[in-house]
């Protein structure tokens, strides 16, 4: 008989902090840069330089922590991890090992199978490395130490989850919350949120932990999902032929769909970690927790309870829009600069979400205005142009944030109220088809439908609809009589 598997699966999260300077410096996080111009001697390490550190990204650490229902470690301190790495210029990293500035938190997600906790272990601060950049031309690796020193929180997840469904919901629920704290633009393109998947399998009802690998180089959700299967199948297949899986780290490659062996698993031991020397131990009071905690922005449950109440969205609505924050953001701009929340909602939850999904973007790479949106809405509501010709516009604004009164008058889109022409236009399109003209006066309502569409078509969609449907049935009536 086949035996069954359970896969275990804990994540460290590694997330960059939106501060405008790095963790110990005053050097600039902002991303790309001409290599190297980003550093000073305490971010590359020069000997006899001494780290600050920044207070925001204490603050930033504590929101993340209390809105993960973690406890605040009121006092904590950093340590250094040694290791040998050419993107490593001080050969160690700061970081934090004997007390993290939070434990014992922990977040529900929601997938197919229900409701679950994801107990987060720990979130410590600490400073990120270099960056390597190998040239194949040359046969060499150079080394841009930009990102030496941004500051990063790792988030340390218990091995709680059983599913590529749930690190997906669990990274999600996370990036949400970070997102709407403004700690971090969580993009994992960027690099500002990285997850590495620690997994083991072990026969389903057993206790014990099997052997587990850590999965790096994972930039997208997709890639992580195909990851933890396909580790999951290695690991299964290895223990199938009654071989041992070995503690290892392992790299994916999203285009073989296959991870390889990078190096052996390190413990604590091997970094040699001791407490930082440069750097005092950092008191948090009850008093700095209650104002980081005041200071918290409005979460996603509050928001979509608020939209509900205020606005008189529907729950589902509400529950899409505030599913991310760049949504939220765009709705209640666009909403105060309009005034028409239900207006915009719908074309957010119809047309907007349509060209994401067709063009295969996510909420984040929304790159239109809020300015030109509240146009957009405002010119459908009152009728200056039909809706085929908004919907025209609004795949323009999508595309290339167009000013829609503009791009209207330009083009000539506005709806034509010209009684006359409209008038004219109805009666050509009655007279060439006498066969709906029969079936309406044989009782067929519905054939008047086709008529308004051919003559909305003879107007290219500019005419006004409610005019159109007047003319044809006066016409109509007519011919009764």
């Amino acid at each position: 008989m086949s035996k069954t598997y359970e896969t275990v699966i804990g994540l460290e999260v590694h997330v960059e902090l939106a501060t405008k300077t790095k963790i110990f410096c005053g050097c600039s996080t902002a991303f790309g840069g001409a290599p190297n111009s980003h550093t000073c001697p305490v971010c590359t390490g020069m000997p006899g330089s001494l780290p600050v550190l920044n207070k925001q990204v204490v603050e930033y650490a504590m929101a993340v922590g209390l809105a993960t229902n973690c406890k605040i470690t009121q006092y904590s301190k950093f340590d250094r991890k040694n290791y040998f790495y050419p993107d490593n210029p001080q050969n160690y990293q700061i970081s934090q090992l004997y007390l993290p500035i939070c434990r014992d938190g922990g977040v529900e997600i929601e997938t197919s199978a229900g409701k679950k906790v994801v107990g987060i272990h720990e979130i410590h601060m600490e400073e990120d490395a270099g960056k390597l950049v190998h040239d194949e031309w040359e046969d060499v690796s150079i080394v841009d130490y930009n990102r030496s020193g941004v500051p990063l929180i790792e988030i340390v997840s218990e091995p709680d989850m059983r599913s590529a469904e749930e690190v997906i919901a669990y990274l999600e629920k996370l990036r949400m919350i970070i997102q709407y704290l403004g700690a971090s633009d969580c993009k994992l393109n960027e690099g500002s949120m990285r997850a590495d998947v620690n997994l083991s399998v072990r026969e389903a009802g057993s206790k014990e932990f099997g052997t587990r690998t850590e999965m790096k180089n994972l930039n997208s959700f997709k890639a992580i999902a195909r990851a933890i299967e396909g580790e999951r199948a290695r690991q299964i297949e290895l223990l199938e032929e009654g071989k041992k899986v070995l503690q290892e780290t392992r790299r994916w490659d999203d285009n073989k769909e296959y991870s390889y062996a990078m190096r052996s698993k390190e413990d604590a031991k091997d970094y040699r970690y001791f407490p930082e020397p440069d750097l005092a131990p950092i008191v948090i009071s009850d008093e700095w927790i209650s104002d980081v905690k005041a200071r918290q922005p409005e979460l996603r449950t509050e928001k979509m309870e608020r939209y509900q109440r205020e606005f008189g969205l529907p729950e589902y609505d509400a529950d899409i829009i505030t599913g991310h924050k760049k949504l939220a953001d765009l709705f209640e701009e666009t909403a105060a600069i309009c005034g028409r929340p239900k207006k915009v909602s719908n074309w957010i939850m119809v047309e907007t979400m349509r060209l994401l999904k067709e063009n295969e973007m996510d909420a984040d790479d929304i790159s239109f205005s809020p300015e030109h949106f509240a146009k957009l809405v405002e010119l459908a509501d009152s009728g200056s142009i039909t809706n085929t010709v908004a919907k025209e516009v609004f795949e323009r604004i999508f595309r290339e944030d167009i000013d829609p009164e503009k791009y209207v008058e330009e083009q000539g889109l506005k709806t034509v109220n010209d009684e006359g022409a409209l008038r004219a236009v109805a009666e050509q399109v009655v007279k060439e088809n006498p066969q709906s003209v029969e079936d309406y006066l044989n009782g067929k309502e519905k054939a008047i439908g086709f008529l308004v569409g051919q003559t909305m078509k003879a107007m290219k969609g500019k005419a006004n609809p409610g005019l159109v449907s007047q003319f044809l049935k006066e016409l109509l009536e007519q011919k009764k009589g």
